[in-house]
């Protein structure tokens, strides 16, 4: 029985990986420098490790979504960018369920991305219909 209030479990990466950001943006046809080269980071004055692209940031909250309704339809997510996610990071995608609906197969969640201890990288708003899956 799912409740508002409950927590959802957490999905974790030990460490976001360069080589991962590299083969994302040779898919995305992302030239951009900053996941690619860390000297480009460097002079951006951004720090200097390569930084994770945004879509594999929102993808690990769609992986804890998946995770903790599996089968459901992600309908809708809303999310702020808040922070940059650098190669090595170790980052956690979690949730709390705050709406319930239709007889309880509408669910509304607060989620978010926190990396290596420094906080939100990404806070966001989802709602999932469950039992929907092919």
């Amino acid at each position: 029985m799912i409740s508002i209030g409950d927590a959802l479990p957490a999905w974790r990466i030990d460490a976001v990986s360069p080589a991962n950001m590299r083969r994302l943006a040779e898919t995305l046809r992302d030239p951009n420098p900053i996941h690619l080269d860390p000297a480009a980071v460097a002079k951006l004055g951004l720090g200097d490790r390569v930084i994770n692209q945004g879509p594999a940031n929102l993808a690990y909250i769609v992986n804890m979504l998946h995770a903790a309704f599996p089968g459901a339809q992600l309908l809708q997510l809303d999310a702020r960018f808040l922070a940059n996610v650098f190669g090595g990071d170790a980052v956690e995608a979690g949730g709390r369920v705050t709406a319930i609906a239709d007889g309880g197969t509408r669910i509304s969640c607060d989620t978010w991305l926190n990396v290596d201890g420094r906080g939100p990288a990404v806070s966001a708003q989802a709602q999932l219909l469950l039992g929907t899956s092919p």
